[in-house]
């Protein structure tokens, strides 16, 4: 990957400020970013005393909990299309 190809931009998650690089839009990263600091603040909500670390990692597992199920939604969608195309 080319450096000019790449962008940078600092965002703010759970009050704690990140450089971002990727090839990507800002915007994008900025998108990203959001929705991250968005589901560490639901968790916070229900499970106040969690140390941020912990906050950190639960917000990953649901994260990728979210994502197996939209992939495997999307598996089965594309599964019944290919069937109604045979």
């Amino acid at each position: 990957m080319s450096d000019d190809k790449r962008n940078k931009t600092t965002v703010d998650i759970y009050g704690q400020p990140y450089t971002i690089v990727g090839t990507e839009s800002a915007s994008h990263m900025r998108l990203v970013a959001s929705m991250v600091d968005e589901k560490m603040r639901e968790i916070r909500m229900k499970n106040p005393y969690l140390e941020t670390s912990k906050l950190a990692v639960l917000t990953a597992v649901n994260t990728i909990h979210e994502y197996i199920k939209l992939k495997d939604e999307l598996d089965q969608l594309q599964l019944e299309l290919k069937r109604e195309k045979d």
